[in-house]
């Protein structure tokens, strides 16, 4: 099955000179890291995967109030905690919308879910063949879940735990097959988890790895009927689980769960293109100029993982026979080999260490 997977990262820095560049949640570490915040479209089928198109998002405050704030309003300070800030807005919105330059930013401001189909709608206009979109939680949302369904492609997204299910969309029986009644019309997943007994749990094989799943129809408010898929990675259901969600209310849960797990490249890629390409290593400042960095990065990333599928196929494998670090340490041997190759040929020729060192650091404009 082929997919598109939407996702983001961030790309940090130490200093403020950067365009664009804010101060945007890590929710991993919990933190406000100084960042460019990347958002990516990644293409999956069998073996073959590598980036499609990326899209930089800009926090509101960094595109209008910051600045604007600023000029008019030049005693208030924007709230830090969420909340607040959101009040804030609310507030002093119909003041700064008389701005002229404040509605030109405020035009301009798209979301993270705006900006992910628009990532959708050029993987279409790619030609890219899938059939299926994989994203998280933070990209569950009613607006981008109907875009996904008017194109007619199926999605898999992970639910947060503290999600409402509607009580009255589905039955839920305990060891005995008695009805469970619901306290409330509307229920977390958190709080559901406890009261599903571990007979309804079935262990799923996916790949060599054994998961234990409840799976059921049930409705969510804003997204409609949905295939809810609770899994465990242990029988004895302990510890932390996951939640999956489904438009395609006939999938099993093995296949949501395998369907899912094509995610895993992207969070792959972002580790290889940091840490190999360097991703989020340019000093340049201008949008456009780190804009076409990422580019060459998703290029480059590309060749390489064409490279280490063919080399698999040279000697049968389906696999890859190479990571991307290592094709990348090959490819650094084979560049500092040409060129040891390429001194010994020029001093063979009678140039003299001097023309050698000149031709080698010409670009660069190096003097010996």
């Amino acid at each position: 099955m082929a997919a598109l997977i939407i996702d983001d990262t961030l790309c940090e820095h130490a200093g403020d000179l950067f365009e664009y560049v804010a101060r945007h949640y890590h929710h991993a570490e919990d933190r406000y890291p100084l960042s460019h915040n990347l958002v990516t479209s990644h293409y999956v089928c069998g073996q073959i995967r590598f980036p499609v198109d990326f899209l930089i998002y800009r926090r509101y405050e960094e595109q209008t109030l910051g600045r604007v704030c600023q000029k008019l309003l030049p005693d208030r300070q924007i709230p830090k905690a969420k909340k607040a800030r959101q009040q804030f807005h609310k507030e002093v919105a119909p003041l700064l919308l008389l701005d002229e330059e404040f509605r030109a930013a405020h035009e301009q401001f798209k979301t993270k879910i705006t900006l992910a189909k628009i990532l959708l709608q050029q993987a279409i206009e790619h030609n890219l063949s899938f059939e299926v979109v994989l994203f998280d939680g933070w990209y569950l949302a009613q607006e981008f879940v109907t875009a996904i369904e008017l194109a007619e492609k199926d999605w898999i997204s992970i639910l947060k735990k503290n999600r409402n299910l509607e009580a009255n969309s589905f039955v839920l029986k305990d060891q005995d097959g008695k009805v469970i009644s619901l306290p409330s019309p509307h229920i977390k997943v958190e709080e559901l988890v406890p009261l599903i007994h571990s007979t309804a749990f079935r262990p799923v094989q996916v790949k060599d790895k054994t998961y234990w799943c409840f799976s059921r129809n049930v409705a969510i408010p804003a997204l409609g009927k949905v295939r809810l898929v609770i899994s465990f990675d242990n029988p004895q259901l302990e510890g932390n689980f996951v939640i999956l969600i489904s438009n395609r209310l006939d999938w099993s849960a093995e296949l949501i769960v395998q369907t899912y797990l094509l995610r895993w490249p992207i969070e792959t890629f972002y580790q290889d293109s940091k840490g190999q390409l360097g991703l989020d290593e340019y000093r340049m400042r201008t949008a456009e100029a780190f804009q076409k960095h990422w580019c060459l990065v998703f290029v480059a990333y590309s060749f390489l993982h064409l490279h280490s599928l063919e080399l698999s196929h040279q000697k049968g494998l389906v696999l890859p026979l190479k990571s991307i670090g290592e094709v990348c340490r090959q490819q650094g041997q084979a560049l500092v080999q040409s060129l040891i190759l390429m001194v010994h040929e020029l001093l063979n020729a009678g140039e003299s260490v001097d023309e050698v060192f000149r031709l080698l650091f010409a670009k660069q404009g190096v003097s010996t």
